[in-house]
């Protein structure tokens, strides 16, 4: 009698975890190197790398193509809702060709590819994935049938992209063809199809995320007519409207897309907010990189050859010359998933998992 309560309870437990599983939403990730979890890593054609040390090395203790020194938004997000990290599209690719693993993952998959921007033409010297071939890759998926439309439809669909694209537009080595707005518009324009498309393929719940203040990167001494005292008003200015474009269109979806709902993140206020306040969130320079090297520790990339590293990561804003620490990352995430009407709006990631769709059963 015991051994069969004790098989009986054993099969319940199992049961549980199968239909957790299966309840639980998944996140689907779009996006640049903020998103990456090891894209560029498994394209070797790719010169956007984080493949090496110190890379990862407070969380992970190795590197995982993340480019920063731990976790990122999305795996603190999935945290919060209690399911595993997303892998990389290319390594899910590689396991199944290897037969290391039969399917696609139900807990979401990450496409985000470091130095691609919303724009194709970004940074496609370099070898990155840019936006409208991370679609694709999803869009494949979908229409192959090796992911189920209905748990679509209650997962998460993540986008922060545009910080290369708006870097580019400073390139002294190839000067803008249009205006900034023009430029911005044709931005928003590209989301706009990223948004068109994904709900086609059965997207409901998405998270546009507004870039942070990209004038302030320590990387911003590489730019012609920036200074180190002060950030880059011009490049923020740029990042501004491009925010008030996504806003705009996280606006637009209860009326335009049937039965979907979005949130808009804004995160730049919330990095401003930190910037302006550094000791009430335990930083200590919110300025420089933690690793790195030359002024602000912007003018090389953490772990190349001559590069020099903080005691402790988490008193930095900043890991490298464009990245935010894990610390900053997993601030900014308690801000998206729990925050008030001034870090995200018109909800929060919380209410966006939790929220019934009226065409949901």
């Amino acid at each position: 009698m015991e051994i069969k309560l004790l098989f009986f309870l054993h099969f319940i437990s199992l049961l549980v975890c199968v239909i957790g599983s299966n309840n639980s939403p998944g996140i689907f990730i779009f996006g640049d190197s903020i998103f990456d979890a090891g894209n560029n890593h498994y394209n070797k054609n790719c010169t956007s790398q984080a493949d090496f040390l110190p890379y990862g090395s407070t969380f992970f203790h190795h590197p995982t193509g993340r480019f920063t020194n731990g976790r990122t938004v999305p795996d603190f997000i999935s945290e919060f809702i209690g399911i595993p990290f997303q892998k990389s599209f290319m390594e899910i690719e590689i396991d199944i060709r290897n037969g290391t693993r039969n399917g696609y993952p139900l807990n979401g998959i990450n496409f985000a590819s470091g130095g691609s921007g919303v724009l194709r033409a970004t940074n496609n010297y370099s070898g990155s994935t840019p936006l409208q071939v991370q679609v694709q890759q999803f869009e494949t998926l979908v229409e192959q049938n090796h992911i189920d439309r209905k748990p679509i439809q209650k997962s998460l669909f993540f986008l922060e992209s545009g910080s290369n694209d708006i870097a580019n537009y400073f390139n002294p080595f190839d000067p803008p063809k249009l205006t900034p707005d023009a430029y911005i518009e044709s931005m928003v324009s590209e989301v706009h199809n990223f948004l068109d498309t994904i709900y086609k393929l059965g997207a409901r719940r998405v998270a546009l995320f507004g870039l942070g203040p990209v004038g302030c990167v320590p990387a911003r001494t590489l730019l012609p007519g920036a200074t180190v005292t002060k950030c880059y008003g011009k490049v923020n200015k740029m990042v501004k409207n491009y925010n008030m474009g996504l806003e705009n269109l996280v606006k637009e979806i209860p009326s335009k897309y049937h039965g979907a709902v979005g949130v808009y993140g804004a995160v730049y206020n919330t990095v401003q907010h930190f910037r302006a306040n550094p000791k009430r969130y335990g930083f200590v320079d919110v300025e420089s990189a933690c690793c790195g090297y030359g002024t602000l520790g912007g003018e090389m990339q953490c772990g190349k050859e001559g590069y020099k590293m903080c005691k402790n990561p988490n008193q930095y804003l900043f890991w490298d010359f464009l990245h935010p620490s894990e610390r900053t990352y997993m601030l900014v995430s308690k801000a998206l998933w729990a925050g008030k009407h001034s870090k995200i709006r018109p909800f929060n990631l919380k209410t966006l998992v939790n929220i019934t769709l009226p065409h949901i059963i």
